[in-house]
């Protein structure tokens, strides 16, 4: 371990501690004495603040205060963080006030010279394709705060008002999408956010579900939703196309050397799953139900048609 990566795990080690002792880091870090009052010096100037007590049983009574405690990172951890937020920049919608290439602007230009040469030449020398925000819808910071203080939330799409517990956000092919409760029909569904119109935290008070008993929705709904079953054979090309893009309702399997795409769809579904197998082409061939085979090919026909 070196000696960032020593210091950082002495800072926790000593986060839930009221007092501690020279032989304590000694220990737990297998160190010199002499390493561990150097460690102890830079952990001060790192904001660790306390005073000593002397004697036989004295030691460092940790004093404790509301601050960050700044955290050291090598130069491979920062390349890290970089490249991670590199990869996001293109969602132009967060559900935060800041848009990921500020934050990547702001904490590289707390670097030193030869840091940022080098993560300027690492970002130059990977690229990260990835599908952009689609659109930009204005109330994910709402939505997010509603899940995180277990609110209900007042929303209107197409003139329709509803009232939701948000279970959780999800990112999809570029757009943002939330599954959540409608706490007047006990109706489960997941819902586009750019179709919000209005969304706003409701004060009034309304049952709140408990994240246990949300996840038991979630699952009912799954389950008992989704009661139409499917089977269709892919292709190898097919297999990497459905690992690229697929849906909850959708599963993989290999059985005797062939990959089985499997699952179950509702009625109201039926039109977005054959969008989605056209999309599949040649690479995919529907075992059942009949119904599925009849219009998927009744779709091609339609395309053939259109030429």
């Amino acid at each position: 371990m070196n000696k960032a990566e020593r210091l950082n795990q002495e800072l926790i080690f000593l986060s839930d501690k009221n007092f501690f002792q020279i032989n304590d880091l000694v220990t737990e870090f297998q160190i010199s004495k002499r390493t561990a009052l150097r460690d102890i010096s830079e952990l001060e100037n790192m904001g660790l603040s306390f005073y000593t007590e002397n004697g036989r049983n004295g030691g460092y009574h940790l004093i404790k205060k509301e601050l960050l405690v700044p955290i050291i990172f090598n130069l491979e951890e920062v390349s890290a963080i970089f490249f991670a937020i590199q990869a996001l920049t293109l969602l132009s919608a967060t559900p935060f006030e800041k848009s990921y290439q500020h934050i990547y602007d702001k904490l590289f230009a707390t670097l030193p010279k030869p840091q940022q040469e080098y993560v300027a030449k690492l970002q130059d020398s990977v690229n990260y394709y990835r599908v952009p925000s689609i659109t930009t819808p204005n109330f994910l910071n709402t939505i997010l705060q509603s899940i995180v203080d277990e609110k209900i939330i007042s929303i209107t799409q197409q003139d329709i008002h509803q009232e939701l517990q948000v279970f959780n956000l999800l990112y999809r092919n570029g757009i943002w999408f939330c599954d959540a409760l409608d706490i007047n029909t006990k109706k489960w569904a997941t819902y586009r956010c750019d179709n919000f119109e209005s969304c706003q935290i409701n004060s009034l008070p309304r049952k709140i579900y408990t994240h246990l008993e949300m996840k038991q929705f979630k699952q009912n709904y799954e389950n008992n939703y989704h009661n139409i079953q499917f089977q269709c054979e892919l292709t190898p090309l097919g297999k990497e196309l459905f690992q690229k893009n697929n849906y909850p309702n959708m599963h993989l399997k290999e059985e005797h050397g062939k990959f089985l795409m499997y699952g179950g769809y509702n009625q109201e579904e039926f039109n977005y799953m054959i969008e989605y197998l056209i999309t599949l082409g040649k690479n995919v061939k529907i075992d059942y139900p009949k119904e599925l085979q009849e219009s998927y090919l009744n779709e091609l026909k339609s395309i053939i048609e259109s030429y």
